[in-house]
């Protein structure tokens, strides 16, 4: 399994042997029965990064979800919006998040986030070990919360409960699980802030995400009720509880507090972000989405017109120059220069040519990879560090959640102002990344400050002021969407509860091959031209929920009937 931390994980008790006592072996010390917390914590922080990633090789949401945020195309079940509960995407994700017993495609068994947390918050609470029990409560929180926004109902009550002989959990109604998850915060905030607590153990570095620091916690807390909060703001009036959390300060209030899954370079263990295991796959399947390369470009005839985004040679890495042929000698099925991809959903002759070494990748941001410094080399295991975090709430994030909420009347307060400021952030968080993750070999600008990043957002606060309120909401949306490429699961909930940013649309004239200010060549090194009419199929229309995992279904006489993607509805959404 490409990435994992060497930390001990309990796996099941052995059978006892009768033998002479120098041959005992009841008792495995590379197997125990029960494991430290500080052994459990780890582990847990980085399997929730895994199986929220962009990863292409073990499956994670970001890998299909970025495919239907339209940030990523791909030839897989993921096109067309072709996720079925037998894909192994699903078939991963879930079991990282959910499993109790073995995890599909290893050659071990691993139990999954819910059931370490629980472990965590069960020994850590008898030992009064209360900090480790309150990170665990806001971890389940957060895990939980993304559960329920992708899938809809999911087991919670009897979830992770062998001990008690619930062998076969129920569904639970997204709603009624969504509301409990307030009060889990609460509690994990209580306890971490708990001083009569006797904690014989503290977390430290065995903390991957914060380092044990009871502050930050609390502030990533207070965040994540933030978001819950605003994700839920059409089904419930929600003005009193932001007001108070707004109020309080209490947030995430700088880039170094954003809530991140850490990652690292290949050393002794292979400990990059999943998302940067393109680089050096032996057939590379993942592109970047020419939607939105096409709205970073200023191609896009709806928004941020002829205004190109500066973080674009952060973002993607062409492994072409503007003049070079693909190296395959095969026609592009799109190219914009340098830009190869292919289109969301196309069942056109050149959707499936080899562009193993020609397709554009994600870059140094978000996952490791190479800044887009002009050198148009093949990509290799050597192109980056790969050791970029998987963002779960940044700072920007928040900036956004509290534009969105004053342009929707949630709250009173400057919205404009807001979204300056969380554009500013955003730039920010990219050069902050980059120094103190990624630390490349190569040399990368700093964007902040950049003259290139002003003209950026001065065309757009431009574009917001002669907008309507409605056209306002979709600009910081787009802008959110634009900051949070690589963690696909808050895009993929922001689009269907407020409908921005907008996704591409085959059936769209105005969005079809054609329709855009400027057209792209073609990818027939021959004879370029405009972009040739490309034909599309699709699956299904967009999917508002993703289909449960289906061995679940059939394993469970609990759960309930497969879901209709198409139609079936999170509880949030309006």
């Amino acid at each position: 399994m490409l990435h994992k931390i060497k930390f001990l994980i309990p796996l099941v008790a052995l059978l006892a042997v009768s033998c002479k006592k120098f041959l005992d072996v009841n008792t495995d010390p590379n197997n125990p029965v029960t494991v430290e917390v500080s052994k459990l914590l780890p582990t847990t922080q980085r399997t929730l990064g895994d199986a929220l990633s962009m990863d292409e090789q073990n499956g994670g949401l970001s890998e299909m979800l970025a495919v239907y945020t339209h940030q990523m195309t791909t030839r897989e079940e993921a096109d067309k919006y072709g996720i079925t509960g037998v894909d192994v995407n699903i078939q991963t994700a879930w079991s990282k998040l959910f499993s109790s017993t073995a995890n599909p495609g290893t050659s071990f068994p691993v139990y999954g986030v819910m059931q370490n947390l629980e472990d965590i918050i069960a020994k850590s609470t008898d030992a009064g070990n209360l900090r480790y029990a309150g990170i665990a409560k806001i971890l389940k929180a957060y895990t939980y919360s993304v559960a329920v926004d992708v899938f809809g109902d999911v087991p919670f009550s009897e979830a992770n409960k062998l001990k008690e002989g619930i062998l076969y959990p129920k569904f639970d109604d997204d709603a009624a699980v969504y509301e409990s998850l307030f009060a889990l915060i609460n509690s994990g905030i209580a306890d971490l802030t708990n001083t009569t607590a006797p904690n014989p153990q503290v977390p430290g570095a065995d903390d991957l995400m914060y380092s044990g620091n009871v502050a930050r916690w609390t502030k990533a807390a207070n965040t994540i009720k933030l978001k819950l909060y605003t994700q839920i703001r059409k089904v419930k009036n929600v003005t009193a509880e932001v007001t108070a959390l707004l109020n309080g300060g209490n947030l995430i209030s700088q880039t170094s507090e954003s809530f991140l899954v850490p990652y690292g370079p290949n050393a002794a263990t292979d400990d990059r972000n999943p998302g940067f295991y393109t680089y050096f796959a032996t057939q590379r399947s993942n592109h970047v989405s020419p939607w939105f390369y096409e709205i970073m470009k200023g191609y896009n005839p709806r928004i941020f017109t002829g205004n190109p985004d500066p973080r674009i040679k952060y973002y993607i890495y062409n492994q072409v120059n503007a003049t070079q042929n693909p190296r395959e000698g095969n026609q592009t099925e799109y190219r914009d220069g340098p830009f190869v991809s292919i289109y969301f959903g196309s069942v056109g002759p050149d959707r499936d040519r080899s562009q193993q070494n020609t397709i554009s990748l994600f870059g140094i941001y978000p996952v490791g990879g190479k800044y887009d410094d002009g050198s148009a080399t093949i990509a290799t295991a050597n192109s980056g560090t790969g050791a970029a975090p998987y963002r779960l709430i940044t700072y920007a994030d928040r900036l956004y959640l509290e534009a969105e909420l004053i342009n929707t009347g949630v709250i009173t307060g400057d919205a404009r102002t807001k979204l300056s400021e969380a554009m500013a952030e955003s730039f920010k968080q990219v050069d902050y990344v980059i120094t103190n993750y990624v630390k490349p070999a190569q040399t990368v600008p700093a964007l902040v400050s950049s003259p290139a990043v002003t003209t950026y957002t001065e065309n757009v606060m431009a574009e917001y002021d002669a907008a309507s309120t409605e056209k306002k909401l979709e600009i910081i949306m787009t802008q959110k969407w634009l900051s949070s490429v690589g963690s696909a699961v808050d895009q993929y909930t922001d689009i269907r509860r407020t409908g921005y940013p907008v996704v591409f649309d085959p059936s769209d004239p105005t969005m079809a091959p054609g329709g855009r200010v400027q057209p792209p060549i073609n990818g027939d090194p021959v004879n370029p031209g405009n972009q040739k009419s490309v034909p599309v199929q699709l699956s299904r229309t967009f999917a508002l929920a993703l289909p449960w995992f289906q061995t679940e279904l059939e394993s469970n006489p609990n759960a309930p009937e497969q879901k209709n993607p198409s139609t079936y509805k999170v509880f949030w959404m309006p």
